[in-house]
């Protein structure tokens, strides 16, 4: 992974924030930071491809639309990592996967239209990965912000 300019460190802030809902929403955040609309698109597809932006869309608010969603961790061995990965992340339900560095080295959320569906695919991702799936329900909501520092 390259190093951030500061061109790339404004977009990434900028795409934190609400996308105008128009016809070309990028258009706006390239006038902001001084870039035709086109060289902004190619800067995003860059950052996605280096991995710097892991994921780039909407996010929604499960629990708003009626549903419900849970963080869930799994003690997976090093070697085993990815083919569990492979199969965690097979399912629709599963928001994002990423990996940490202790015990509990997986953790993703599953976004699901109930709460006991959470359950049925936790036991599911068990069965199938032959790890056990722990989960933690959102007691208390956070909204925390991200920017990259200048």
């Amino acid at each position: 992974m390259s190093k951030l300019d500061q061109t790339d460190r404004d977009l990434i802030n900028l795409l934190q924030d609400d996308l105008p809902l128009t016809h070309r929403p990028f258009a706006k955040f390239a006038v902001e930071i001084g870039l035709s609309e086109g060289a902004l698109l190619h800067r995003i597809i860059k950052l996605r491809e280096s991995g710097v932006l892991t994921r780039f869309g909407p996010f929604f608010d499960v629990a708003a639309m009626g549903g419900d969603f849970c963080l869930c961790a799994m003690a997976v061995p090093k070697e085993d990592f990815n083919s569990v990965a492979v199969k965690v992340n097979a399912r629709h339900q599963v928001a994002h996967n990423y990996e940490r560095t202790n015990r509990l080295n997986m953790w993703f959320v599953l976004a699901c239209e109930t709460l006991e569906e959470i359950g049925i695919i936790a036991d599911e991702i068990e069965k199938d990965t032959g790890y056990p799936v722990l989960q933690f329900p959102k007691m208390r909501e956070f909204f925390v912000g991200f920017r990259v520092a200048a």
